[in-house]
Parts: C-alpha cells; structure tokens; sequence
C-alpha cells in the first residue's frame, strides 16, 4: 500500500488532490525539482512554461507542450498525456490517463475525469492522401468555469463548452454546449439545464400541498478528488453512460407516474379503509406505508383515496405510548427487547416505514420511542454483541437499522435519542468490529454465501452511517465483497433476482461511490445490466413484482405495493451510478433517501 510518507511512490501521482496537505518535505522537494525541468526541460524554452502556485505535475505524467499554462492550484495527474498549446485558470485538474492535445483553454474550476480525450486537432481526410500524410488543423477547443467533464469523455476540435456545464461520464461531445448544459450521450446531447430541480419528488404537506423538496444542486465536489465524474445526488458517476437505456428510463417514469393513481387503487380495500400489498391480501401497516411512499415519489401527493392530514392521523394513531412501537392491525402493543427493540418483526420494520411515511406526510411520531430513549450505552454494546451475526446478519443488521432509525426519530422530536453516551457507543461498537477483509459485520454460510452478510450490510449502514451522513468502514473492502457477492448464481441469475437482494448490493455500492473510485467501472457495468433487467419487470397499471418465489405465497411474482416501493428506489440507485437518475424525474425521499435525515425542529 502506498504511504504518504514514502518520497518514493506514486500516490501523489494518482490522488494529487491530497498533496498540498500530506506531502513530506521529501516529496515537496521531489515535487520542486519536477517542476524545474519542466519549466526548463530539453526542448521548451523557460517562458513557454508557467505553473501557478499550489500546482502538481505527476512524475510519470508526459508533458510536452509547446506552451503550458497552469493556473494556481491546479494539477496534471498520473499518466496524462499533455501537448500542444494548453492553458488553464485556476483550481482545474487533468486527472489521470487523461489526453489534452492541440490548442486547449481551460477557465477556472475545470475538472476533467480519468481517461478522459480533448483533442483540439484533426487529420484532413481527402481521398487523393494516405491519412498519415494528410494535413493537420486545430480549430482549438474552449471550456468556461466551473465545468465537470466525467470520465472517459471524448471532446473533438473546434468544441466549445460553456460556464457551469456538467458533461457524462462516457459522453462524446462533438458540438458546442451552452452554459449551465447537463448533457451525456454519444454523441452527447442535452438532458437538462443545471439550474433546474433535480427531479419532482417532493414532500407532502398535511394539507395535501407540496411541502419543500427536490434535489440537491450538482457541482464540483470539494474536500477532495476521488470523485471527479459528474454526481447525482452524491454517487461517483465517471464511467461509461449507456446512452441506449436513457430514452427507456425516461419513457418507464413517464409510464409509472401516468399509472400511479391506479396501482394504489387496486390495493385499496374500500370496506376496511386500509392498503393490502396486494389484491387478496391482508391488509397490513406496511402497505399503507408503501402507498405514501409511492404516492410521494410518482404523484408528489398523498395516496388520492384520503387527504394527507387523514393518512397522517391514522399512522400516528397505531403507535403505542407506552413504548413508542408501532404493532401490526389488531395486534397486541409490542414487547421490548433487552436494548429497547424486539429482536425482529414487523414492530421493528414499522420504526422504520412509518417514521418516514408520517415525514413524508409532514408529520411525525406522536411519542418518543421510549424503549430506546431510555437504552443505556451497556445495555445496548451488551445486546450488539449478542446478536446473531456469525449466522443470521440480515437480522443483525436490521435490528441495528431499527434502533438507529428509533434514535433519529427521537431526535427529530427534540428528545434524547437514547440515554446519554449509547449512540456514540453503537458506532463505536461498529467501527471496532467491522472486519477490515471485508468490511462486513457476519460471516459466509456454506449454504448461502455472503448473502445474509451483505443483506445485513445494507440494512445496518442504511439506518447508521447513512443515515446520520457518516462515512462508512473499509469502503474498497465493502466493494470487493459485494461485487462478489453479485456474481454468485445462487441470487443473481435469470429467475432469481429479488428486491432485497438487488437492492442489498446497488445501496452498499452507491453508499462507498461517494467515497472511493476502487472498481467504479466494475460497479457501473453491473448497474447498467440490472437497470436494463429491472425496467423489463414493470406491469402495467400493476407496477412491480418482488421477485420470483417458488410459491405466489408472500411478496413475490405479483405486482404489489411493497415490490414496488423497492424497485422504484433500485432502478433510481442504479440510474444514478451509471450517471442517469436526471432522466427519471424523481428521487427517493423516504426510507431510500439518498441524502442523511438530519434532525429538524418543529414538527407537529
């Protein structure tokens, strides 16, 4: 492993955004010493070459302009091939394996993905010469400020990009984009302006109106360089962009919305007054659950058959007082655990499905969740080491899900989230045990692989670390078992993909996008075969399955609102890998939000 201690190895090279902070003397001086022959290297005359301060030029990058012009704090990272005539404003990056040839001009806060091509020259191509002896033009190509171009983007002569544009990862731009363009493709075509809301999910009042919402704004993220392509909602995007899929994604949203209002009717019991899943089932709290989030996302209402302060009202009415849980219609108050929750259930899940319907509805808990308000730090470090993880993960790290989203609750309700040192104690417990070979809280099973493990991941880190915006263990671990997780046949192949599983592994790789480039393009191409496979699953007027069972027992091969709930939030995590989500118009805001739930004060 490359330490930055070590004058001698490459991981300024590849990750320069940490040099100007971590580089020993040793490297500075290795660094000043690049940069001098540079500036007078054989065959550049000295005033051909000006580095503004706070600059970087990778050892091993290949350097041989006619004139370089770097302005502060920008960098030429490992591998890059750079001539011709280039020219950049500040705070810009030439990451690496990335080709700038021709006569090239940068503005200030210009970041270029890996292996990616801005070639500002051409071959002549009349049939009277061989190519290579055909003449060489350069019309030049020209970037404004504040520009994100992806990964392996190719930009050819005579291209000019404006202010504030965010190129896709993959794109080929072949014509001149305007300011604030979002465009991707081969070749690259506009998809939105930057300036609009980034998808219509909103929050609804109790009132029925729409309540704030949308989408976090795109740029330039700061505070480092491991995710130089453009993002959507936070997740690395610098891959290749299957331009093939988008005009599908965007026909699937326009269906799902067109057709949401008749999905929920057909799973509304008029003589009870509640949800079922679907047709013959029995009604659950679940399903009414369901219903808000799929209303939410689809429709930017609540689900038409109540007004959203009625839909509120029943929800807060199930929860009972005395232990803040939520039990199933009809059910008995439910019984606390030793750490405040039962160990599994749908009590359990309902901290979870309801907590973010009533947000979604602009409400919330009518109570605390006394039974984890009150769990000490001891008790709950007792009952985390108790849980099955060696054999069952899944319901370990579901339990954790539970209790963390519990512990939000109560602070969003402005009470103690537990008693006073136990949430520090749960990621505390979390960090010191996650096991840094895989990054995992559990163990393979010989007759399930690493299924329960990474099915307990996604649930655990979901309620914690994603949750309250904490980066999570290990994340290159992480990616490494679940990628090979997603190849084993007994859960991913034909006939034996589900919602859980599927989403158990796009959620961990989306989560440690955001914190590391490690196999990104591995992650990409799996996300882009299973949003193809995913959008083949829809039933008209139905909307999503499960997935196969061997049974039509449960969630399964019947479309139904909880198959569909998850899917919608899979086929948006897995567009949004691949640098599509704007296609789908709609994003998360329950249960599979992309951004952390931090506390907020007044609410009713």
């Amino acid at each position: 492993m490359n330490r930055p201690d070590s004058d001698g190895d490459g991981l300024f090279d590849h990750c320069p955004w940490l040099y100007a902070e971590q580089a020993s003397p040793g490297q500075r001086a290795a660094q000043e010493q690049r940069q001098k022959r540079l500036l007078g290297g054989a065959g550049a005359e000295a005033a051909s070459v000006r580095l503004g301060g706070g600059c970087f030029v990778a050892e091993s990058a290949a350097v041989y302009p006619e004139q370089l012009s770097l302005g502060d704090r920008s960098y030429i990272a490992a591998h890059a091939y750079v001539t011709g005539d280039i020219r950049t404003g500040a705070d810009c990056t030439i990451n690496p394996f990335t080709v700038v040839r021709g006569t090239v001009t940068l503005g200030n806060g210009v970041r270029i993905g890996a292996h990616s091509s801005l070639l500002a020259f051409n071959h002549g191509t009349s049939p009277g010469l061989p190519v290579h002896q055909q003449p060489v033009t350069s019309a030049g190509i020209t970037v404004g400020d504040d520009v994100w171009i992806g990964s392996h983007v190719v930009v050819v002569d005579g291209v000019t990009i404006g202010d504030h544009c965010v190129i896709g990862a993959g794109a080929v731009v072949t014509k001149d984009l305007p300011a604030w363009t979002v465009a991707a493709g081969n070749p690259a075509r506009r998809i939105r302006d930057r300036r609009e809301p980034r998808g219509t999910g909103q929050r609804v009042g109790v009132s029925g109106g729409a309540a704030s919402g949308g989408g976090v704004s795109s740029g330039v993220v700061s505070g480092g360089g491991v995710s130089d392509g453009p993002v959507s909602g936070g997740a690395v995007s610098d891959g290749p962009v299957s331009g093939d899929v988008a005009p599908e994604l965007s026909a699937f949203a326009d269906d799902a919305r067109a057709q949401a209002a008749d999905l929920l009717d057909r799973c509304w019991q008029p003589n009870t007054g509640r949800y079922v899943d679907r047709p013959g089932a029995e009604p659950t709290v679940r399903a009414h659950c369901d219903a808000v989030e799929i209303a939410a996302l689809l429709l930017g209402e609540a689900p038409p058959r109540l007004p959203a302060a009625e839909h509120a009202a029943r929800l807060r009415a199930l929860q009972d007082p005395g232990t803040g849980l939520v039990p199933e219609f009809g059910g008995a108050p439910p019984v606390p655990g030793p750490a405040g929750l039962p160990q599994d259930g749908a009590s359990a899940y309902h901290v979870l499905c309801v907590g973010y319907a009533l947000d979604l509805l602009g409400s919330s808990f009518a109570h605390p969740v006394h039974t984890v308000r009150t769990t000490t730090a001891d008790r709950l470090v007792g009952h985390l080491a108790e849980l099955p993880w060696p054999d069952r993960a899944w319901h370990a790290g579901a339990w954790v899900d539970s209790w963390a989203t519990a512990a939000h609750w109560n602070l969003r309700l402005g009470t103690e989230a537990a008693a006073p040192g136990a949430l520090e104690a749960l990621f505390g417990w979390l960090h010191t045990h996650a096991d840094p070979w895989t990054g995992m809280w559990g163990s393979p099973a010989p007759e399930s692989g690493r299924l329960q493990m990474v099915n307990g991941y996604y649930r655990l880190t979901r309620g914690s670390f994603a949750q309250f915006g904490l980066p999570v263990p290990h994340a290159e671990r992480v990616i490494d078992t679940v990628l090979d997780h997603a190849r084993d046949p007994r859960h991913f192949s034909p006939g034996r993909e589900n919602a859980c599983n599927v989403l158990d592994v796009i959620h961990p790789l989306w989560l440690c996008a955001r914190q590391t480039t490690h196999r990104a393009e591995e992650a990409r191409t799996w996300a882009s075969a299973q949003l193809t496979a995913a959008l083949r699953r829809w039933h008209p007027g139905r909307g999503f399955p499960f997935g196969p069972t061997p049974d039509a027992t449960g969630p399964g091969r019947e479309p139904g609102l909880q198959g569909t709930e998850m899917w919608l939030a899979i086929i948006w995590l897995l567009a949004d890998l691949v640098g599509l989500a704007d296609v789908l118009g709609y994003r998360p805001r329950g249960i599979h939000r992309p951004e952390p739930a931090p506390p907020a004060a007044g609410m009713a």
